[in-house]
């Protein structure tokens, strides 16, 4: 599984943690963008990241990090076959993965510690989505997503 990071500017640092952090897990990782803290559009690098789980949703995940993780988590979930989650603590990050499958992690640097955030990715990366009755919400959700994404 390849894991795909972007972020802005206000991402960049907590996206090169999280970059090395995925390294020493042994996950095969590309950054996407931005390159520098240089002034960058969330909605560009957001869609840069989200872009490629969507065309292979079944054999990869992104990680998307803006300064809240909301611009981020709004454009994440502009791209059919996303389901994206902003994770602000571990739970959420848990529930995200067990109970919506989610395949993109949205989270805001200027919101979180360093520690938190690779809790949360370490969370979020090793948590199983459970199926059963999650299945069903999902198949309901594609659905939506198949009747409004023309």
């Amino acid at each position: 599984m390849k894991i795909y990071l972007a972020s802005d500017h206000a991402g960049f640092k907590l996206k090169q943690s999280v970059e090395n952090f995925l390294k020493e897990e042994g996950y095969l990782t590309e950054d996407v963008g931005v390159e520098s803290e240089s002034r960058a559009s969330w909605a560009e690098y957001g869609a840069k990241g989200a872009e490629f789980v969507s065309k292979d949703p079944e054999n990869s995940r992104g990680i998307i990090i803006c300064g809240t993780g909301l611009g981020m988590s709004m454009v994440s979930n502009k791209f059919k076959n996303v389901r994206a989650a902003l994770c602000t603590n571990e739970y959420m990050a848990e529930m995200s993965r067990k109970h919506n499958n989610a395949n993109v992690l949205n989270m805001g640097a200027r919101v979180l510690t360093e520690d938190l955030a690779l809790r949360i990715v370490k969370i979020w990366m090793d948590t199983p989505f459970e199926g059963g009755r999650h299945a069903e919400r999902l198949d309901q959700l594609k659905e939506v997503e198949d009747n409004n994404f023309k």
